[in-house]
């Protein structure tokens, strides 16, 4: 039988895609002539307009009053050893090279979600301005969460900034959270996000594994969803309980190792060797904190111990 050929999707082709050079720049519409003018009221400067090369999209190029800057209030929290590496950088270079993004609110002010730490750092610095590339849409003081890698999440400054985004967004439009999904990114995110906000040091790590087996989207609007996730943080308190005991116990039998709560949580994860299995939250987490509480810790092994250096799990 002859071997089946599987036919490469065609990439775009060559200089097909947005727009010319010249394109970019042209008379700015309505909004983006009103948006320069918002700008210079505010005490700043409308440097440029110009359509994004990519797609079309008009904005502005502007010097904002340091002052006016704030970050989104749902995102992360200020790493201070990554501002002070940005503000060593930027001070010996003597340049500041990277523009923030911003949206304007009707206060004057505007949300960055793309250069909190380079805002933090320019005004730690005693700036007296900050260069921002200034979107007429407030929504995407959202969407640009995505475009955030200036500094890598893990899973708490994640789940935080997914939870965080999720209260506003509930005040703001509450749709039902299925329709987030895109900005969202994970349904195990709000769910943690919903821990970390009660115990900043809850190890979700340990846990998101399982979670991402069990969660998804919810099709009830935002409000509803976030007592949802409130309510699936509790469970995870009595779940990480149990399993504290059990580590605790292990300990008292000599056991030392860092991986001890992981070995436990996938011990007890009755989805373990089975990865084709739908499960839902509410009877999983339960049946591990029955696990937990009832785990023969005389019968555990070291070597046993000792795989559980890998993923919880798994």
């Amino acid at each position: 039988m002859p071997k089946k050929t599987t036919r490469k999707k065609k990439g775009p082709e060559p200089l097909s895609l947005g727009l010319a050079p010249h394109e970019a720049t042209a008379d700015p519409p309505a909004e983006i002539q009103k948006l320069v003018a918002a700008v210079e009221a505010d005490g700043g400067a409308a440097l440029a307009a110009y359509r994004d090369p990519l797609g079309g999209h008009w904005q502005i190029l502007a010097s904002l009053p340091i002052e006016r800057v704030h970050p989104t209030p749902f995102q992360r929290d200020l790493s201070d050893t990554h501002v002070k590496r940005l503000s060593q950088a930027v001070e010996k270079l003597g340049r500041f090279l990277d523009p923030i993004i911003a949206v304007r609110r009707d206060d004057g002010t505007y949300w960055t979600s793309n250069g909190n730490h380079r805002r933090a750092a320019i005004a730690g610095l005693g700036g007296k301005s900050i260069t921002a590339l200034v979107v007429p849409d407030p929504g995407m003081a959202y969407e640009i969460l995505a475009l955030n890698t200036e500094k890598a999440h893990n899973v708490r400054e994640k789940s935080l900034e997914v939870i965080r985004m999720a209260r506003d967004l509930a005040e703001l439009d509450p749709l039902p959270e299925s329709q987030y999904g895109h900005l969202f990114e994970e349904p195990s995110f709000l769910t943690l996000g919903a821990c970390y906000e009660q115990k900043g040091r809850f190890a979700g790590s340990a846990y998101q594994p399982v979670l991402k087996r069990v969660e998804s989207f919810l099709d009830v609007e935002l409000p509803a969803a976030i007592e949802t996730r409130e309510g699936r943080a509790q469970a995870l308190f009595e779940l990480d309980a149990a399993v504290a005991a059990a580590v605790a116990a292990l300990k008292e039998r000599g056991f030392d190792s860092p991986y001890l709560k992981n070995f436990v949580v996938a011990r007890v994860n009755p989805l373990r060797f089975k990865k084709d299995v739908d499960a839902e939250f509410d009877p999983t987490i339960e049946n591990m904190t029955r696990a937990a509480a009832d785990l023969d810790v005389t019968k555990v092994k070291v070597d046993q111990v000792a795989k559980a250096a890998g993923a919880a799990g798994e």
